[in-house]
């Protein structure tokens, strides 16, 4: 399985047992109004990173949440930060009131007991499957652009993942990592200062 496929998986699981990015990345939006973003089509990856950055306040600031109509939830997973939405939407062909943000991804909660069988029918990759632990995944696009004064390449990846976590037993988290990074050559060292050359002394 692609390593940026696992460890995006592994984010929205909770299961690596390290804090994961956060979303804090994002420029501050500042008391500006958050437009509703459609869940579903973000849930199902079908946006870009700077649509899923644009939620970074509502994540960070319950009022701004409860403006969208998300009701903050207890926290009881520590790589989670979830809400109840007053209506439901429908993604992967199920209903789910049930949403929450680890790192740079965002979930829907389902009531599906077993992950398996939405990740075959999604046509996920296998990152782990074991008795007790599931994770899929599968990176959909990518797209990278090059800053021309640093020479740093920007990538972004928009990865589908399903699996479970065992804050949440009986459920199946679905949804999209929407990956930022940067790469490029180090930058080079500083030439080494020249040797100072010897002075010469007259003779007498």
């Amino acid at each position: 399985m692609n390593s940026i496929v696992l460890n995006a998986a592994l984010s929205l699981a909770g299961a690596a047992g390290l804090p994961s990015a956060t979303v804090a990345a994002a420029p501050a939006a500042g008391d500006a109004a958050i437009a509703a973003p459609d869940l579903a089509a973000l849930i199902e990856c079908r946006k870009e990173v700077p649509d899923f950055l644009a939620l970074e306040p509502a994540v960070r600031e319950p009022l701004k949440a409860v403006a969208l109509g998300w009701k903050p939830l207890p926290q009881v997973n520590q790589f989670m930060t979830e809400f109840e939405l007053v209506a439901p939407i429908v993604v992967f062909g199920h209903s789910s009131r049930h949403i929450a943000f680890s790192g740079d991804s965002i979930m829907a909660i389902l009531d599906l007991p077993d992950p398996r069988p939405l990740a075959h029918e999604l046509e996920l990759e296998t990152g782990l499957d074991t008795p007790e632990k599931a994770i899929f995944g599968k990176q959909l696009r990518a797209t990278e652009q090059t800053d021309p004064a640093t020479g740093q390449t920007l990538i972004q990846a928009v990865i589908l993942n399903v699996s479970n976590v065992a804050s949440h037993p009986g459920k199946t988290l679905a949804g999209c990592s929407y990956n930022l990074d940067t790469e490029g050559t180090d930058p080079a060292p500083p030439a080494p200062a020249a040797a100072p050359r010897a002075s010469t002394v007259a003779s007498p």
